[in-house]
């Protein structure tokens, strides 16, 4: 499938950002009927990081939200600074 399918856009928030600093984690709005290990080998492929971790969450609109954990090799920081969310 393609990774510009499975990751639609990045989810920013407070508690997202803290996220970014604290956890070396990003999160990201999906689509509805992906599996981790197409978020994870997406994410792997559109940014050119190791992923650690991705646990999966589905809110009370509907939206399926991935949060992704990089190896500590990788800094959530630069990927969020490169996709303009800083």
């Amino acid at each position: 499938m393609d990774p510009y399918a499975i990751i639609v856009k990045p989810h920013v928030t407070e508690k997202t950002m803290n996220l970014i600093d604290q956890n070396n984690e990003l999160t990201f709005v999906v689509l509805r009927t992906s599996e981790k290990s197409d978020i994870k080998r997406a994410c792997e492929e559109l940014y050119d990081v190791k992923v650690e971790k991705v646990n999966t969450h589905i809110n009370s609109k509907g939206i399926k939200l991935a949060y992704i954990k990089l190896s500590s090799e990788d800094k959530a920081e630069d990927i969020a600074v490169k996709m303009g969310v800083f």
